[in-house]
């Protein structure tokens, strides 16, 4: 149990701190705490809970050192500072503070010891202020002492020194060696009165100008002046009397310029400021001029003038806001730049600004305050740069980046999508070959033909998805030829007509100077009906199609497009819904499409999209939502114009011939073998074109190697180049559903597109057994091919 003597203390320390707190609550600037002997908080006033951001709920079991910085704990100053207070009795020091959110403060503090009526320690009481303002101006004070030190010693053109009250000199700077020719030991502590004459000296006049300066505060004059070598000059002398806070007198600061030929000096002086007037008028790239405290312009240069348009004359005397736009007058930017340039010092911005002409600019600011020795603001500088080209600069580079990040992004998706292509037109190939070769077998039953066909019917729609996918992937084998756009006008109306709605105006404008183009004419067709089938089913209601082509010669970076040269622009616009601009960079990617699910695959923009770059053009879209879409397809122009080619024979019926079939999936392998034996002809399978090297030199003589393109290992194109280098004579027919541009064909090898057809598998092998006479490249007789492997037989047989 405590004993009353000893809660005696906690009661007296109690009564203190109830008699502390009532005089000092309402103090607000200043922050007084008492702490009990351990140094926890007893009692505090509002002003310590405002400084440090305590509630006063926070005191209780708050310690002393929560007040200091983390460094300061970590030094122990706390504890150093309460036990000095209880050894001598009182503390002052300065230093950082931390409040409740982190924040620190400096501060001036004052601890003392706190005892009772019996003289016994009870605890502490410290008042804080918070003093980092005047620390800041105390540090700013002697930054800006010393820099001025730095300046009065570096000055070389006047000389600055200090007169002790009886005029002795105090110290010398380098403009006073300069000037008068005495080095700092050799003048300091003598007697300002050297430097004059004679004559000066004894009518009494440096003793005159140190009473006039102490009687006044200061001496202004000018003279004859003597240097150390006893040569004069002519000075201009200021002598300002010093004094200390109590206004005692503590000595005197001259400054002394020689000022011979003052003439000729003046002269140079009213010259330099010329010269700074033509400077500052002369700059044309920047507009440089001065405004009164209220914006308004009192001065202007030729770079204004060229800038903005205006005349000395017609501007000087206007508020500067003119110069801004209607948004911003009414939003108060002309105000709040003048203001952030009073309170800051300094405003910067860019932004658009506004000609005499009405023309906007886009600019680059800065304003300064303008303030004289009292810091009174008598107005701002202020620099306008017409920056408008470095920001279309600025802007044209952020376009082609997002441009080179859309291209790596569809050249991605195009690799994607050419791989699921080349998979599924082996699916398809299985699928067709074998619907041809029931369909062959099930003449004599409809149902099972009906069925055959059905399934042709649905290979046929996936093909269509696949070269759909190919064409945007760019791996799609393209039959290029002149296409002469101005004769496919008529034709182009009927194709795109079938397409849509009645309700759909279609219009067809292609002027007959219209160049022809380099295209696969199938796939250009499909291609535009893809932009048709797009529009129509953004007119629901009904609307307008036109379809136009021009002539346009492009450079590099035109229209957003790394083209130059010559091309036709076909465009086909609508008057529909149009397409929100966070989808316009959207709507050429594979299986991406707007319309409700069971409407549309999203391939056909991708189609079109993959068209224009394999054929060497490209496809911009231009969209305005509620007002319709435009697209364009750039394709190039055709060196000359193209002749039809000779309508091809029907080849004719041979019989059956022994090929060697190479393919690296065995699915397709036996659907490709299944087809072949179709037609007639003895196949041999081999899984890859080392093997199929290896069966041409071993496995006996072979009429034709029927190869696919895409294969693991040796592809077809290098299986083709051996053989020919091999078999000079062996016809070779390529089979393939995406092939990539790293693999293609040195020569002209004749190429079948996955799923293959049995009529066309036939005509292709006929034309390759059977040639035309004198056609060139790779396909040769069959019979030619036997007679010149004739010797080889011969000898295999002996």
């Amino acid at each position: 149990m405590v004993s009353g003597d000893e809660m005696q203390p906690e009661r007296e320390n109690g009564h203190a701190a109830e008699r502390l707190h009532l005089p000092v609550e309402s103090l607000a600037d200043t922050a007084i705490t008492l702490f009990d002997r351990d140094g926890f908080v007893r009692v505090w006033n509002r002003g310590t809970r405002l400084l440090n951001g305590f509630s006063d709920q926070d005191r209780y079991g708050l310690h002393f050192s929560r007040f200091f910085s983390e460094d300061d704990r970590a030094a122990g100053t706390p504890g150093e500072l309460l036990a000095q207070a209880r050894n001598d009795g009182h503390v002052e020091w300065e230093g950082w503070r931390v409040r409740r959110d982190g924040s620190r403060y400096w501060v001036h503090a004052v601890i003392e010891p706190v005892v009772d009526e019996a003289q016994a320690f009870i605890g502490f009481t410290e008042i804080t202020r918070d003093v980092s303002r005047r620390r800041e101006a105390e540090l700013a004070l002697k930054e800006s002492e010393r820099r001025f030190r730095l300046l009065v010693q570096g000055v070389v053109d006047y000389s600055m020194f200090m007169l002790d009250p009886s005029g002795l000199v105090v110290n010398w700077n380098a403009g006073a060696e300069r000037i008068k020719g005495y080095r700092a030991e050799e003048i300091v502590g003598r007697h300002f009165s050297t430097f004059y004459t004679k004559e000066d000296r004894a009518a009494g006049l440096p003793f005159r100008a140190l009473e006039q300066a102490g009687r006044e505060g200061r001496f202004e004059g000018e003279g004859l002046r003597v240097r150390k070598d006893g040569s004069r000059f002519w000075a201009s002398v200021v002598l300002d009397a010093i004094r200390d806070e109590t206004g005692a007198l503590i000595g005197f600061a001259k400054i002394t310029r020689d000022i011979t030929e003052r003439i000729a000096a003046q002269n140079a002086l009213r010259d330099s400021e010329r010269q700074f007037r033509l400077l500052v008028s002369g700059v044309v790239d920047y507009a440089v001029f001065m405004l009164d405290p209220n914006g308004v312009v009192t001065s202007w240069n030729q770079g204004g003038e060229r800038i903005k348009g205006y005349k000395p004359h017609e501007i000087i005397g206007q508020h500067f806001s003119r110069f801004y736009t209607d948004q911003d007058r009414a939003a108060g930017v002309p105000a709040a730049a003048l203001y952030r340039a009073t309170t800051e010092g300094r405003y910067e911005a860019e932004g658009w600004r506004v000609r005499k002409d009405g023309n906007l600019f886009w600019a680059s600011v800065v304003v300064d305050a303008i303030r004289d020795d009292n810091g009174v603001l008598v107005g701002f500088a202020k620099i306008t740069r017409d920056v408008t080209e470095r920001r279309e600069a600025q802007r044209a580079l952020q376009e082609a980046n997002e441009r080179l990040a859309h291209a790596q992004k569809m050249d991605a998706l195009g690799q994607l999508t050419g791989g699921i292509a080349h998979d599924f037109n082996n699916l398809l190939t299985i699928i067709s070959g074998q619907a041809q070769i029931l369909r062959r077998h099930a003449r004599e039953n409809a149902g099972a033909l009906r069925s055959a066909e059905a399934i042709e019917k649905a290979a046929a729609r996936g093909e269509a998805l696949t070269r759909r996918l190919l064409a945007f992937s760019r791996a799609q084998h393209l039959r290029p030829e002149i296409v002469d756009v101005a004769a496919m006008g008529a034709s182009l109306e009927t194709i795109l007509s079938g397409s849509l709605t009645g309700s759909i105006e279609l219009v067809v404008s292609v002027q007959p100077d219209v160049w022809p183009v380099v295209a696969d004419a199938a796939e250009f067709e499909l291609a535009l009906v893809n932009l048709a089938l797009n529009a129509r089913d953004a007119m629901p209601e009904g609307g307008r199609l036109a379809l136009t082509a021009r002539n346009v010669t492009l450079v590099p970076g035109e229209l957003g497009l790394a083209l130059a040269g010559d091309f036709v622009a076909v465009t086909m616009a609508d008057t529909g819904v149009g397409i929100p601009p966070d989808l316009l960079t959207k709507v050429f990617e594979p299986f991406f499409t707007t319309k409700p699910p069971g409407k549309g695959t999203g391939l056909g923009l991708a189609q079109t999209y993959g068209f224009a770059h394999q054929s060497g053009g490209a496809v911009t879209v231009e969209s305005d939502v509620g007002h319709g879409t435009r697209i364009t397809l750039f394709l190039p122009r055709a060196a000359a114009t193209g002749t039809e080619a000779p309508a091809e024979p029907a080849p004719e019926q041979q019989g059956a011939a022994r090929i060697l079939v190479v393919e690296d999936n065995p699915e397709v392998a036996v659907v490709s073998a299944r087809m072949l034996e179709e037609l007639g002809h003895r196949v041999h399978v081999v899984h890859g074109g080392e093997a199929a090297l290896v069966a041409l030199d071993e496995a006996g003589a072979f009429d034709l190697v029927f190869t696919d393109v895409v294969m693991a290992g040796m592809d077809g194109i290098a299986l083709a180049n051996a053989i020919r280098a091999r078999h000079p004579t062996m016809p070779i027919l390529l089979t393939s559903g995406f092939t990539k541009s790293e693999t293609r064909p040195v020569e002209n090898w004749p190429l079948l597109r996955k799923p293959i057809g049995l009529a066309e598998l036939n005509r292709a092998i006929g034309r390759l057994l059977h040639p035309p006479p004198g056609t060139p490249g790779t396909l040769v007789d069959l019979m030619a091919v036997k007679k010149a492997r004739a010797p080889r037989h011969d000898e295999a047989r002996d």
